[in-house]
């Protein structure tokens, strides 16, 4: 059974959209309608929803400074518009389906197996995922996990060689000469590091500890494996000859 929210600012629009629903009552439930978009808001992050019907012309807030509003998204869009210029701008905004007002029960039955597509492609993809992270917890030999691009990379401690700041991003270098883009920080990577193996030897480096070949005391820097040559901050020097 899927469950939908209704946001329009028009009761009548409600009104009418929710009694289409209820000739699929076996497949959808509408569990919250609102006319208030800033409500909506707030009921969206505290609850879990299978799909949204919004409505695109309201006063307050419209439809698309709704959905930019939401911190996240794991539910079904459907785009509700007496106009069919939206049509395109709702599906750029990763809307699934747009319904012109007045709704006809056809349209809506089609909209209805797309949102169960949806649905049962995110469930399976969640599940994947939990399957792969609960696979990977038991290894005794764990590997360091990287969500990133829509996909988990899996690595072993020895594939890495060193990790590189850039902002908001960061990159893993790898043994095999691949760089791994993350949209991470790097003090949010260094958690997910094993700290016997792994070093923040500078604000902008981590580097893995089993992969250092020589270190140049005076110049302030280390040479790894391929020789990549990464600074060491001055703070740091006394910490990183302890864990050596």
């Amino acid at each position: 059974m899927l469950t939908a929210v209704i946001v329009d600012d028009e009761p009548k629009a409600i009104q009418g959209l929710s009694w289409e629903l209820s000739n699929f009552k076996d497949q959808i439930k509408v569990i919250a309608t609102f006319n208030n978009p800033e409500k909506a808001l707030i009921y969206i992050t505290e609850n879990e929803i299978d799909c949204l019907f919004l409505d695109i012309e309201m006063p307050t807030m419209d439809g698309f400074q709704f959905l930019s509003k939401l911190k996240s998204r794991d539910f079904a869009v459907v785009i509700t518009t007496a106009y069919n210029e939206y049509a395109i701008k709702a599906l750029k905004n990763e809307a699934i389906d747009y319904l012109l007002k007045p709704i006809d029960t056809d349209d809506l039955e089609e909209t209805i197996v797309k949102v169960k597509n949806y649905n049962f492609r995110s469930l399976n993809s969640s599940k994947i995922e939990k399957v792969l992270l609960n696979f990977n917890e038991k290894l005794n030999n764990k590997k360091i996990t990287i969500n990133t691009d829509g996909k988990l990379i899996f690595l072993a401690p020895k594939e890495i060689l060193f990790i590189e700041s850039d902002g908001n991003y960061s990159t893993i270098h790898t043994t095999e000469n691949k760089k791994i883009v993350v949209t991470k920080k790097l003090k949010d990577v260094n958690t997910l590091l094993p700290e016997d193996v792994f070093f923040r030897i500078h604000n902008s480096f981590i580097i893995n500890l089993k992969k250092v070949k020589e270190f140049y005391k005076t110049d302030g820097y280390v040479v790894l494996e391929q020789n990549h040559k990464i600074p060491v901050s001055r703070q740091k020097k006394a910490e990183f000859l302890d864990k050596l």
